[in-house]
């Protein structure tokens, strides 16, 4: 008997301590979990809403001021340089107080890869502001948005970010350098640039009916993450409308087969979807291969009608990019063809495929004579000794565009593809204006801040 009664005893006390410490996990597993919704306010479709500045808090918004820096475990935050000022002005909760500067200032969200609506509330109660908006790698959105005291702007864009995972097994063989690049990595990263930026307010909106315009392409294409290096992907968004998503997976060095070996093309295809773009410029590191069968009409052309093939089996839409023109001048002041036979090939492969042309060959010849060997110059990464910090010697490349040039290419492009994709033209902005290669904006009517950090190395392929 006072076995069993001691057996039952312990029964009860092994139940009483199992409740005890069911109860325990609960109620802390409970916290985990609120902490969790008050932290990462990001959940499948829901629209992420932050009001920005040291006054009340909007209702069904998350507060952002001083004090709000970003950690991966808080999930949002200003991020990569000091925090703006939080100011308040008015009572009104989302209008009257605002995040502002005279620099530039970044601000971080953690999000999975995916197409991004993006709406602003730009301006400030007391004073005039001027903001100009870039993303992930220093892709341009919005410039000179300029507003007086008492004035509000609202802009929207769409914008795609993505990481480096293919599927379960599979990853993206990313280069050391690009460790770390806002392209790559778990969050949103807006800048916040100008004389006088102040953002009010700001709205994250998950979407899946953007028409996605995929880049593939080298380093006069790609995103380039900093200072004075600029590629004519990261400058094209700022022309399309909130309907169009550029997911630019050009890089440095690539040439059309070794894009495809590391993975880039293969991840392009998992995230691609019927209708969508995608643009090939290809040409300045695949002319430096050799080997058996390695040449502009057999290795090249191949390798770029497996983009074509792959696209089309996703019912999407191939567009071919001639390798735009280094800057090289003869005597007499016309453009040296320095990619031989590989625009050719490019051509003669649209035209056998029946796919789209923009001949950025043809065109950036035109823009480059137009400047002539003098002013061509302010388009590219040529700089004199000590214009960044630690530059002890001149730069001087003839391949790269700083970010005047970028934007000049970039308007070609959109010349091209008004010309020969009127169907996308539609999804430009209303601003955009006609451009002319051979007559392009003059440097001196060009301003774009820069962004605070600078890379002195030039990009691969140079």
């Amino acid at each position: 008997m006072e076995r069993a009664c001691s057996f039952h005893t312990n029964k009860l006390f092994f139940v009483h301590h199992a409740w005890r410490i069911i109860k325990y996990f609960m109620k802390h597993t409970l916290i985990v979990l609120l902490f969790i919704l008050i932290e990462l306010p990001l959940f499948a479709g829901e629209v992420l809403k932050f009001d920005f500045g040291s006054g009340k808090t909007m209702k069904g918004y998350t507060r952002v001021d001083q004090k709000s820096v970003y950690t991966p475990e808080k999930g949002f935050g200003f991020d990569k340089t000091d925090a703006p000022k939080a100011e308040r002005y008015t009572k009104d909760p989302l209008l009257g107080d605002a995040c502002c500067s005279d620099k530039a200032f970044f601000f971080s969200v953690k999000l999975p890869e995916g197409d991004y609506r993006i709406k602003l509330i730009l301006g400030n109660a007391e004073k005039s502001s001027t903001t100009y908006i870039r993303a992930e790698s220093r892709r341009l959105f919005f410039e000179n948005q300029r507003t007086s005291a008492g004035e509000f702007k609202t802009v929207s864009f769409t914008t795609n970010i993505r990481n480096t995972q293919i599927n379960n097994e599979e990853f993206v063989k990313i280069k050391p350098r690009e460790n770390g690049k806002a392209d790559w990595d778990e969050k949103l990263t807006l800048e916040f640039n100008g004389s006088a930026p102040s953002v009010c307010a700001l709205e994250i909106e998950p979407i899946n009916n953007a028409i996605t315009v995929f880049l593939c392409g080298n380093s006069t294409v790609v995103d380039q993450d900093n200072e004075p290096w600029c590629g004519w992907g990261q400058m094209i968004p700022r022309f399309f409308d909130d309907r169009v998503s550029i997911a630019n997976y050009a890089e440095s060095g690539e040439s059309a087969n070794t894009f495809m070996n590391a993975g880039r093309l293969k991840k392009l295809m998992t995230k691609i979807k019927p209708g969508d773009y995608v643009f090939i410029e290809f040409g300045h590191n695949d002319q430096k291969q050799t080997g058996p069968n390695i040449g502009p009409f057999t290795s090249y052309k191949e390798n770029l009608r497996k983009y074509i093939q792959q696209t089309r089996e996703k019912q999407a839409i191939p567009v071919l990019v001639t390798p735009v023109n280094r800057r090289s001048f003869d005597e007499n002041g016309q453009i040296v063809n320095t990619l031989k036979e590989y625009p050719d090939a490019v051509r003669q492969l649209a035209s056998e495929e029946k796919v789209t042309l923009i001949d950025l060959n043809a065109m950036s010849k035109v823009l480059y004579e137009v400047w002539g060997p003098e002013k061509s110059i302010k388009a590219f990464v040529h700089y004199p000794a000590n214009t960044f910090p630690n530059q002890p010697t001149p730069l001087a490349d003839n391949t790269h565009f700083n970010a005047y040039g970028g934007y000049e290419i970039a308007k070609c492009v959109v010349h091209g593809i008004c010309t020969s994709l009127p169907e996308l033209a539609v999804y430009l902005r209303s601003d955009v204006q006609t451009f002319n290669p051979a007559n392009p904006d003059p440097v001196e009517s060009f301003y774009m801040p820069p962004s605070p950090f600078v890379e002195l190395q030039k990009p691969d392929g140079n």
